[in-house]
């Protein structure tokens, strides 16, 4: 099934920073493109995968779960451990629960984490239906594209198969218990307004890891998806900076490939 344009993965090669990017549920590399764009331009090394089951069609993503969106994570990192020095993971939504696990699972073998309005939990009476209501109804209404900046488009489905939210619920529920295993210099960016993920889950993961190095940064003027939002650019800075501090005096220089 061919990839929705924009939805493409995409690949940096840099310098020995790397940074490993992993976006949302239902959504795309196209919600963190700019902010791949960006690093690579600044000569790090960069990798923004494509999810397995998203970027096509929903029918797609109801026959995988949070173990083969966690596999294609995993399988990235290693690879950038294998090509940098020195190795961060940034997400967004459901990508910040993946760079959780990323963390509590490699240890010292990430250097940092950046999560923009990370999910912690499915929230709703109906969550608590879904091994049930996920064998009498295929999807629900989509959740893509909640951005407050007009004209801002979010490539993700319009439907949300009942069966990956059932695994979905699973993941960060596994990644909760996960959370004080997580020890490195935590970034973490969250909109003011969510239509998405509520505040709540900001709070749980600031009060459950482990980290020491802690930065927590309130935007004000966007919603769920931020990184295509009024924040954008603040959040780009924020997490260069973060970099920096983190990664002086390791070079950086590269070349670009993708969609």
């Amino acid at each position: 099934m061919p990839v929705l344009p924009g939805a493409e993965p995409f690949r940096h090669e840099g310098g020995e920073v790397g940074v490993l990017l992993c976006h949302g549920f239902t959504g795309s590399p196209q919600s963190l493109r700019p902010w791949a764009d960006y690093l690579a331009a600044r000569g790090y090394t960069v990798s923004l995968p494509l999810l397995p089951g998203h970027g096509t069609r929903w029918e797609d993503m109801a026959v995988t779960g949070w173990q083969d969106w966690y596999a294609e994570v995993d399988r990235e990192l290693r690879v950038l451990l294998a090509r940098c020095a020195r190795v961060f993971v940034f997400g967004l939504s459901m990508g910040g629960a993946l760079a959780l696990r990323l963390a509590a699972r490699h240890g010292d073998a990430v250097a940092g984490l950046v999560l923009v309005n990370p999910a912690n939990k499915v929230h709703g009476l109906s969550a608590y239906a879904l091994p049930v209501a996920r064998h009498l109804v295929r999807t629900t209404k989509g959740l893509a594209g909640d951005i407050a900046l007009e004209g801002g488009y979010e490539v993700g489905y319009d439907r949300v198969p009942l069966h990956c939210a059932h695994s979905l619920r699973r993941f960060l529920a596994i990644v909760d218990t996960e959370l004080p295993q997580v020890t490195q210099p935590l970034l973490l960016l969250h909109s003011s307004q969510d239509h998405v993920v509520p505040p709540a889950d900001t709070a749980r993961v600031l009060g459950r890891v482990s980290s020491r190095d802690v930065e927590e940064v309130l935007l004000e003027q966007s919603y769920h998806v931020a990184t295509l939002d009024h924040d954008a650019e603040r959040i780009f800075d924020e997490s260069h900076r973060f970099l920096v501090r983190l990664a002086s005096g390791v070079a950086e220089k590269g070349s670009t490939s993708g969609g």
